[in-house]
């Protein structure tokens, strides 16, 4: 079938890439526009969910209504880097606020404040990055101490200079943060910490914290009051009406030479099982198909395509044993939602030759979760972290 001149596949099946046309998440949206609106700071942003839910897709479409609502917006993505020390995840924090605040000028006022003496002859102070790395290393006590300074000392001067409401420090892949007790290194807590305190003083700053449903966990874990500190957003697959919408809304205008019929659309729905990742990944395959000529959704070598793609690398990683556990688990009539010890114990017994107990059950379960292909969350229940991933070991055992 030719194609009308023009056209381009629409759909973008990458990581953090913006989806033709954003489905569902209204909810979401309310949520964040709510926070924006806080007078003083008692609430803070957790996004969380599987891979391929869409967090970074729709944090990217905060940051307009952040920016539109008078909010400074900061951020970047959290390696592991950055949370291997206190001093570390401090310099990320100015490093990134430096690129909004380069351009603010300090007062005279405010320079002495800081125990600088500025005269007619000296060269305008600004709040780039030099200047906050210079007022970190001068204030005494520990990373923490220093950093609450410099940040006051930055809000003073924002309030004077600007309009601003306040500055949301957002972080992607933010479950890299993590504690080291073995080396005296204490970064998501110092993170807690410090926001808190200003946030008492009345110090417009928000954390907003994006990453997979290990981070809030590690939250709590580091300070209880993280419990009381963030309003948490779980992203689940979209409903059926979205996914439907993720589908067939991105062609209506784009000169497409063909249309995708309902039951075509259906399918998507059914193998996509609602994740927009692969609502993407899949409509991507089949307009390229239909475009040359096929009429039915090629099921088989989509599926063989995405196990490619996006589960082997993963699946690659699990030793034979955990393979057969993670089997056990894909059998489960709840394998999609979550899961406990006792239900895959009870279950190996009928399925394996060599059962697992519940000790090296949660052996196991503790080794997969470090691998990123299972979570534990609050109740200490489990369940997948990498979507229909039990579909996919399926799969291997046909």
């Amino acid at each position: 079938m030719m194609t009308e001149i023009g056209f381009r596949n629409p759909f973008r099946p990458g990581a953090g890439h913006q989806p033709p046309y954003l489905a569902g998440r209204q909810q979401e949206t309310r949520e964040f526009q709510r926070l924006l609106k806080q007078d003083v700071i008692l609430e803070n942003l957790v996004l969380t969910g599987l891979r391929g839910v869409g967090k970074t897709v729709l944090v990217d479409t905060f940051k307009p209504l952040a920016l539109a609502d008078s909010w400074s917006w900061v951020g970047t993505d959290l390696s592991e880097s950055s949370s291997l020390s206190e001093e570390r995840i401090a310099i990320r924090l100015l490093t990134d606020l430096s690129v909004a605040t380069s351009s603010i000028k300090v007062g005279e006022e405010i320079q002495r404040g800081i125990g600088f003496n500025p005269t007619s002859e000296t060269t305008e102070l600004t709040l780039n990055y030099a200047t906050l790395m210079s007022l970190f290393a001068e204030t005494p006590g520990l990373v923490a101490d220093k950093l609450k300074h410099v940040l006051e000392i930055v809000w003073v001067a924002m309030e004077k200079e600007t309009r601003l409401n306040g500055v949301i420090f957002a972080y992607d892949e933010a479950q890299n943060l993590s504690d080291h007790a073995d080396s005296n290194e204490f970064p998501t807590s110092l993170l807690l910490d410090v926001f808190q305190s200003l946030q008492k003083k009345g110090i417009p700053f928000m954390l907003l914290l994006v990453g997979l449903p290990t981070l809030f966990p590690k939250l709590v874990e580091a300070r209880t009051f993280a419990e009381r500190m963030f309003r948490v957003l779980f992203l689940d697959r979209l409903r059926d009406e979205d996914s439907r919408a993720a589908i067939t809304r991105p062609i209506e205008g784009a000169n497409c030479p063909v249309r995708i019929n309902n039951d075509s659309v259906s399918r998507i729905v059914g193998i996509s099982g609602g994740y927009p990742y692969f609502i993407q990944f899949i409509c991507r395959e089949v307009y390229d198909s239909f475009l040359v000529g096929n009429t039915s959704v090629p099921v088989e070598e989509i599926t063989r395509k995405l196990d490619s793609d996006f589960f082997a690398g993963r699946w690659a990683k699990a030793t034979d044993r955990q393979r057969e556990l993670l089997g056990v688990i894909a059998h489960l009539q709840n394998s999609d939602e979550e899961f406990s010890v006792q239900e895959i114990v009870a279950l190996s017994k009928k399925l394996l030759e060599k059962p697992f107990g519940p000790s090296h059950t949660n052996q196991m379960l503790v080794t997969l979760t470090n691998n990123g292909l299972v979570f534990k969350n609050r109740h200490g229940r489990y369940a997948f972290a990498v979507p229909l991933l039990g579909r996919f070991i399926l799969r291997q055992s046909t």
